[in-house]
């Protein structure tokens, strides 16, 4: 914990809602230290502006309140590089909150230098990966940097008193944050991740209205709308043949995907700091990104180095999950992945039909299949059938050994 005394100015991650305001007023209060507030468009869908004069109505002068559009960097240097890895955390989870920390903390670090700040603060829990993501960061990115985490610190015991301090401290206070909300939710261009309260019993069915970026696959339509991505070098650049931006293909890819009904996750998952957690996950614009990219990787990627990136795919995702973004071993595995997606250029053509994405069709000047290779019609190819017998046998050498040793040893048994 830093000294209350030895921070004179802190960069807050702020979004504005009941918690951030109620750690702004307590870093105020407790450290007596001037706060700078940083609140990031990541494509939550939330209007931005109303944190600026909250921030505002809670001392904070104007120069000192930082909003930044940063969708497309989220989506250029943070998501794009991570589906090249077609990277799931424990087979499932498409990582959208886990991505969206390493950028957070990089851009609360550059403020910190901007306005000589010898602090930041974020607002994540003690039991949750949050705090691990940020802080890792942090330290990665500023090794001396002090780090508050409130709610590591305070004394607050419940969610009365933390209304009871906003109370005293004139913080507005929505009709709807008095009492316990239903779920947490978090939210970016990538997806949103619902938790807690209503969803903490695994065996309990998510009700609907937790699903917010999602229509139900039940209440898609019947008619399978038909799309086509193009890819260059691993990176989705168009839809349809129209070229778009990182954020704006993302954008799109989710609404192609709500309205089909595509991107649901109810997933149990192992969290790093020890415990088991519940979540509901939409993630509607990945999954079909995710589908294509393995489509387009289908027909360019050779099949050694196919197998090697699903190898390594679950290590680097772990990486992401557990806040090891800045950390040399991510940097070299994402060196391989991205020398691994050269030729990963073409177009795949799919089908959003009722919570499904599928490939129906893809294409690639750089294609390694072999039409004549694979063709059951005899023809002057590079292939004779004759030499798999050799293939065959050499394979089989091993398995014949322990089979003859297997026999010795029943027949003296």
């Amino acid at each position: 914990m830093a000294g209350t005394n030895d921070v004179k100015r802190v960069v807050l991650a702020y979004s504005g809602g009941l918690d951030t305001s109620i750690i702004l007023k307590w870093l105020q209060t407790t450290y007596g230290c001037e706060v700078v507030t940083f609140t990031a468009d990541l494509g939550q869908g939330e209007e931005l502006e109303p944190a600026r004069k909250k921030a505002e109505m809670l001392g904070i002068k104007p120069e000192d309140i930082f909003i930044e559009d940063l969708r497309e960097e989220f989506v250029r240097d943070f998501v794009f590089p991570m589906f090249r890895a077609n990277a799931q955390y424990e087979g499932d989870y498409l990582l959208g909150t886990s991505i969206a920390r390493p950028l957070i903390a990089k851009r609360q670090i550059e403020i910190a230098r901007k306005v000589g700040a010898d602090a930041v603060c974020h607002g994540a829990t003690g039991k949750g990966n949050d705090q691990v993501r940020f802080e890792l960061g942090y330290y990665a990115l500023e090794p001396d940097i002090k780090v508050i985490a409130p709610w590591r610190e305070w004394e607050f015991k419940s969610r009365e008193a933390l209304i009871d301090f906003a109370e005293k401290h004139q913080i507005p206070i929505a009709k709807d944050k008095r009492g316990e909300a239903p779920f947490s939710v978090d939210a970016n261009l990538l997806h949103s991740s619902s938790e807690g309260k209503v969803l903490e019993d695994p065996w309990t069915e998510a009700p609907e209205y937790v699903h917010m970026r999602t229509i139900s696959p039940e209440a898609a339509p019947d008619k399978a709308t038909e799309i086509t991505i193009d890819f260059e070098k691993g990176d989705a650049i168009a839809i349809n043949g129209e070229k778009l931006s990182p954020a704006t293909l993302l954008a799109k890819l989710n609404d192609l995907g709500r309205d089909n009904g595509i991107g649901r996750l109810d997933l149990v998952e192992n969290r790093f700091v020890g415990m088991k957690s519940r979540g509901v996950y939409e993630t509607p614009g990945g999954t079909i990104l995710l589908a294509a990219h393995r489509g387009i990787e289908s027909i360019t990627l050779d099949r050694g180095a196919a197998h090697l990136k699903d190898e390594l795919m679950p290590k680097y995702a772990e990486l992401i999950y557990n806040g090891f973004w800045f950390a040399p071993e991510r940097e070299m595995l994402q060196a391989l992945i991205d020398k691994s997606q050269e030729n990963v250029t073409g177009a795949v053509r799919m089908k959003l039909y009722k919570g499904n994405a599928i490939v129906t069709g893809r294409k690639s000047p750089f294609s390694l299949y072999d039409k004549d290779l694979v063709t059951f019609e005899e023809g002057a190819v590079a292939y004779d059938h004759r030499d798999a017998a050799g293939f065959i046998k050499l394979n089989a050498l091993r398995l014949r050994t322990l089979g003859n040793r297997e026999r010795k040893i029943a027949r003296k048994g």
